[in-house]
């Protein structure tokens, strides 16, 4: 009877193993985040509290107008044209993460512009990165397919989408969020 309760013991600790998809146990988390009004940041701070990980605000070398029509325009016409930004500063130790949140207003379907020159310019190779996403109806657009083709040696897993109009109280569904993908802080 021992050896069948043991065996059921270790049964389930493996399968609780496999049911989360990161650890929060041992894993060096970044959240890094782009944010054209403050949105973003603010899920982002959610996440960081959540995890207690470091924080990298991205920064394009010039920032965009501050006209909405005018954004619009632009991050069309750099989507379209796969431009990538320069940014002010890279992540100087970026090896040292094993987990990378990423956030981004949802900007034509995807991640800002300077989210995509973030992700092409770091080597994520092995890590698990985990998109988060700002919008006012589109949630992920295809975010995280795009995320998979800039980043094809990393595990993308599925991302969280906050309406921008909510994020002040959305710090409850982060933190259960987190909670389902195991990386909520213990």
């Amino acid at each position: 009877m021992k050896i069948l309760y043991s065996l059921f013991t270790f049964i389930i600790m493996i399968s609780n193993s496999f049911n989360s998809p990161a650890q929060n146990n041992s894993s060096k988390i970044l959240v890094a985040y782009y944010s054209y009004s403050g949105n973003t940041k603010i899920v982002a701070e959610q996440i960081q509290k959540g995890t207690d990980g470091d924080i990298f605000e991205i920064q394009p070398v010039e920032s965009y107008p501050k006209d909405y029509q005018e954004v619009v325009d632009q991050a069309k016409k750099e989507i379209n044209n796969n431009y990538k930004p320069e940014l002010k500063t890279k992540v100087k130790d970026i090896e040292k993460y094993d987990v990378i949140f990423v956030g981004s207003p949802c900007w034509w379907a995807t991640i800002a512009p300077p989210v995509a020159t973030f992700l092409s310019s770091h080597n994520l190779s092995g890590k698990t990165i985990i998109p988060f996403m700002t919008h006012e109806g589109s949630r992920m657009g295809h975010t995280e397919n795009d995320i998979k083709t800039l980043c094809p040696k990393s595990k993308v897993l599925n991302g969280l989408p906050i309406r921008g109009s909510q994020v002040k109280q959305a710090e409850g569904d982060v933190m259960k969020w987190l909670e389902k993908i195991g990386m909520l802080k213990k």
